[in-house]
């Protein structure tokens, strides 16, 4: 994000010469901290923001951040918010998941409605797959990527399946790290039963990534560039700036300016030269563009 957040500045500084800026680029966890301070201007955060920070900035000023989306996350590419993605034993028949079944084989809660699926009949297996108990593995559920995943598919919901098996970093015989990702589709492949929350890149031939669905009337889609820029891929990350609007006021006229140049086709075509991230659709482009006021 440091380089990418150079190159924005250096190329806008161009158009605006008598704009500065002070850059102190400690991660995401302290960003929104700086915004409600005052020391920050702008937070650029490098995931969605998290249900504590926006708890604090509300308890701190009364009224929500305004959120900007600037940036796609990337397919598969490390430290650019690579998509989620849900895989099964290669011999698993399934042929896609909606969100819906998703909360019910990975929370308990269930607040998209119906009950907990606890086998694979319940999504509509049969034969020998009808009684087979689902095995979930998922993420450490207080990492950054299960609260992704809590807030888009649990719906916020705390109560995760009790039976999942939840991992996080490893070393290796070789001293070298192992991904959490890695080690969940890992054990994906001994587990025929099994069910996994991780990412292409860690794929191996035992495990097979699903098509995913928003509702079950589709479309059933796979993450691909296209299909995170329209959105039509449901557990997509999406990189948002946020600034301190109070209610009924302006944005400052130096960081309305900087926002839209980073909506800009200019400052887009920066993101993906100088970044892993992937663009903004069109769509939430002009979206976006109609909230910085």
């Amino acid at each position: 994000m440091g380089k990418l957040l150079a190159s924005w500045v250096d190329e806008f500084s161009k158009h605006h010469p008598n704009v500065t800026f002070e850059n102190r680029m400690y991660g995401t966890a302290s960003a929104i901290g700086a915004l409600y301070s005052g020391a920050a201007d702008i937070a650029i955060l490098g995931e969605e923001i998290s249900p504590a920070a926006l708890r604090a900035f509300r308890r701190a000023k009364g009224y929500d951040p305004t959120a900007i989306e600037v940036a796609t996350g990337s397919v598969d590419v490390n430290f650019y918010d690579y998509a989620h993605m849900i895989f099964v034993h290669r011999d698993n028949p399934i042929k896609g998941m909606t969100l819906k079944q998703l909360e019910a084989v990975f929370g308990e809660e269930n607040r998209r409605g119906g009950g907990p699926v606890r086998d694979w009949g319940g999504l509509g297996l049969k034969g020998q797959w009808r009684g087979r108990a689902i095995q979930p593995y998922g993420w450490k559920t207080d990492v950054d990527f299960a609260l992704f995943f809590r807030e888009r598919v649990l719906e916020g919901s705390h109560r995760w399946n009790g039976a999942m098996r939840a991992y996080e970093h490893a070393v290796g015989a070789d001293g070298a790290q192992v991904d959490h990702g890695q080690r969940m589709v890992d054990a994906l492949g001994d587990d025929p039963n099994g069910i996994a929350i991780s990412n292409i890149r860690y794929r191996n031939a035992d495990a097979r990534p699903l098509p995913l669905a928003w509702t079950p009337e589709g479309p059933f889609v796979e993450a691909t560039p296209q299909s995170l820029i329209d959105r039509s891929y449901p557990l997509v990350r999406l990189i948002p700036a946020y600034v301190d609007v109070p209610p009924g006021q302006a944005m400052k006229p130096a960081v309305r300016e900087f926002l839209r140049f980073l909506l800009s086709k200019e400052g887009q075509k920066i993101l993906i030269q100088h970044s892993g991230y992937l663009p903004l659709g069109a769509e939430f482009q002009r979206r976006e563009l109609g909230k910085v006021q």
